[in-house]
């Protein structure tokens, strides 16, 4: 199986990520994409809103039964810090026979060089750059790490539609008391309205079957 993997907070999850990872589905006739929400990002620290599990049961409504996607708990149930690089590592040990593409979306690909093991990533799973066109492909080379030698790995750069909506905004519009019909699936607007999430002065509550 071709099988990508698809990182990050998903505070929330919202119709873009959706969007940029069917494109990737598609180009590179990925059997299944993993959504891996983090336990707690590195280059984040301090920054998540919703806790770890709120964001991997809002990650399981957005993907909802789309059969090419799963949601894979696999750093939350880990805990601390979350590296893809030890994701890969357990990924790649639990199925050696597939073949595994990390998909990297342009909102963090500037910072990747700067990831643990950026260079291990690359030789467990092929790295697929998730590019917008306002993006030069001579920048995201420059931001590519370099090997001993000052030599960049091989890396694949899949066009991506651009899709302006992002975890900021959806949190700005709830925090403000704005409606997000549009920006998530009815399913995680639910959880997220009805539990009170990102609402300024609200607690959350986690609602039953989720």
């Amino acid at each position: 199986m071709r099988i990508g993997i698809f990182g990050g907070t998903f505070d929330p999850p919202h119709v873009g990520h959706l969007i940029v990872v069917a494109d990737a589905v598609e180009s590179l006739a990925l059997d299944r994409v993993l959504f891996v929400p983090a336990a707690a990002q590195p280059l984040k620290a301090g920054a998540i809103v919703g806790s770890p599990d709120q964001r991997l049961a809002m990650t399981r409504l957005l993907i909802g039964d789309d059969p090419r996607l799963a949601a894979d708990g696999i750093e939350i149930a880990r805990g601390g810090l979350s590296y893809m690089i030890d994701t890969v590592s357990e990924l790649t040990r639990r199925s050696p026979g597939d073949e595994w593409f990390v998909l990297v979306g342009a909102d963090v690909i500037h910072s990747f060089a700067r990831w643990r093991d950026p260079l291990g990533i690359m030789q467990m799973a092929g790295l697929v750059v998730l590019r917008r066109g306002d993006i030069e492909l001579a920048t995201l080379a420059e931001w590519m790490p370099r090997d001993a030698q000052g030599r960049v790995p091989t890396y694949q750069v899949l066009a991506s539609r651009r899709v302006d909506v992002t975890s900021t905004e959806v949190r700005a519009r709830l925090g403000a008391g704005r409606s997000i019909r549009g920006f998530v699936p009815e399913a995680v607007r639910e959880y997220i309205e009805r539990g009170g999430l990102y609402r300024a002065g609200n607690g959350f509550q986690e609602l039953p079957g989720t």
